[in-house]
């Protein structure tokens, strides 16, 4: 037995999603006054992207309760309908877009954090804030997979929808630079056109790979509790068995 409901978490985790949110768009910072203004950075759209998904796993687990032994077929096909929903955006959103500003923030923030966080973001942004931001969206999701069994979409479908958000995020950032002149990070002004095109490639690829990860992850975490689940039962049906022959 877990010793704090998956649900407590969930309401937990989201309000935690709300509070980094609210302080983030309290920062009166030059880069939210210009164009796009926070919808430009990945890390904005990939907190909004697991608070959406939060939310959409508590109104899932209310709508659990609510339907238990209701026996109304409608609102249990809405109910399916949110777990499919619930289900795709792990997937193909929550986990490998997660992952991506995780890995790739504190990738190029050790090799050289002016590249990605210049030293003068300190002065506006605190230190918890910054890891709320970059670090505990990895441990959320992954509590997250490995409290609850996720059903991943036909590998095709869910390949597909990640390259679309991928290019689809290139494609907003290279218009940024258009309108603007000025790249959203800083390490981009600072390598060639052909750099920038390999760049942009292989963040493409390692999104498609971060996808195929998280299917793998989802598989054997569950692969591995079905057999416990199996063994375990199959411990108890010979102890049964083993019970009756000593009574006989």
């Amino acid at each position: 037995m877990a010793l704090v409901p998956c649900q407590v978490l969930r309401v937990a985790i989201l309000l935690s999603y709300c509070s980094i949110l609210c302080n983030y768009k309290a920062i009166e910072m030059p880069s939210h006054q210009t164009y796009g203004g926070s919808w430009k950075f990945l890390t904005f759209i990939d907190l909004v992207i697991q608070a959406v998904f939060f939310g959409i796993c508590v109104l899932t687990d209310l709508s659990s309760l609510l339907t238990r032994g209701s026996g109304n077929q409608e609102q249990e096909r809405q109910l399916k309908k949110l777990i499919s929903l619930r289900d795709w955006m792990l997937a193909v959103l929550a986990f490998p877009v997660g992952v991506f500003v995780v890995a790739v923030f504190w990738i190029i923030y050790a090799y050289d954090r002016e590249m990605i966080y210049p030293k003068l973001l300190d002065n506006f942004i605190p230190g918890w804030l910054n890891h709320g931001m970059h670090t505990t969206v990895l441990p959320f999701i992954l509590i997250e997979m490995r409290t609850s069994h996720h059903q991943y979409p036909s590998r095709s479908s869910g390949l597909t929808a990640i390259c679309t958000f991928s290019v689809g995020y290139i494609l907003w950032v290279c218009w940024v630079h258009h309108v603007t002149g000025m790249w959203v990070y800083p390490f981009l002004e600072h390598i060639g056109p052909g750099a920038r095109i390999i760049f942009f490639g292989s963040t493409t690829i390692l999104m498609n790979f971060l996808y195929l990860l998280g299917e793998v992850l989802n598989n054997y975490i569950w692969d591995t509790h079905r057999s416990k689940y199996y063994c375990l039962r199959g411990h108890k049906t010979r102890i049964t068995a083993n019970k009756s022959i000593f009574r006989d």
